[in-house]
């Protein structure tokens, strides 16, 4: 990139740069993972990363997946003090109403899927501390990615990201309901779209979880 190139980069892309740049040093030395399935840097145009939520550092996985800005839809609660609101404003997060129902934050999302940039959505809203292996899902993900005409890059995690243990997370195959493109879409047709996700997420959680299973039998 020259440095006109550079000069004409916006504040959040160059900050995005920055990160993963320091990626590498900062971050990898300390939370080890790997990556397992589609593990293609999703370069060419805007995506929707959906994914369960587990830990505070789930967001490295969409960041590190793409060259692009990505915008996290995270709870309006971090924009309001300390640390998390330098670094949530920073990266020009989404602000979103702890029930899920933010008109705004969804007309934002499609704002910056239409200039180029990838979201990150993670429909169960908040961190999942329970023993369950998804919290409920919140609606949204699918009727953005319908609206927009953008693939969904699914990925799941396992276990919790901890430090100096490894962590493991899978990306699938884009998903895209082009059959409900240009079409008006009723309750119906969104809940069977969601209910697709939702269980592509768990046929994915169940796959690298019967693979690291086999990793650990082997050891």
């Amino acid at each position: 990139m020259s440095k006109k190139e550079k000069a004409k980069l916006r504040p959040v892309a160059k900050w995005f740069r920055a990160m993963r740049r320091a990626e590498p040093f900062l971050y990898r030395p300390f939370f080890p993972y790997k990556k397992h399935g589609n593990v293609t840097q999703f370069n060419d145009r805007a995506y929707i990363f959906v994914g369960n939520h587990l830990s505070v550092f789930d967001v490295v996985f969409p960041a590190v997946s793409t060259n692009r800005v990505v915008h996290f839809m995270a709870k309006n609660t971090l924009f309001e003090k300390g640390l998390m609101k330098k670094f949530v404003t920073k990266c020009e997060c989404i602000p979103v109403n702890r029930d899920g129902t933010d008109v705004k934050a969804v007309m934002l999302a499609m704002k910056y899927l239409k200039i180029g940039d990838c979201i990150s959505i993670f429909p169960e809203g908040t961190r999942n501390k329970t023993d369950e292996i998804f919290l409920p899902f919140k609606s949204g993900a699918a009727a953005i990615s319908i609206k927009m005409k953008t693939p969904i890059i699914p990925m799941v995690q396992v276990k919790k990201i901890k430090l100096f243990h490894k962590s493991n997370v899978l990306f699938g195959e884009p998903i895209e309901f082009t059959e409900y493109y240009d079409k008006r879409l009723t309750e119906e047709d969104l809940n069977k779209c969601d209910d697709f996700l939702r269980n592509k997420l768990f046929e994915m959680y169940e796959n690298l979880n019967s693979l690291l299973i086999k990793k650990k039998r082997k050891k």
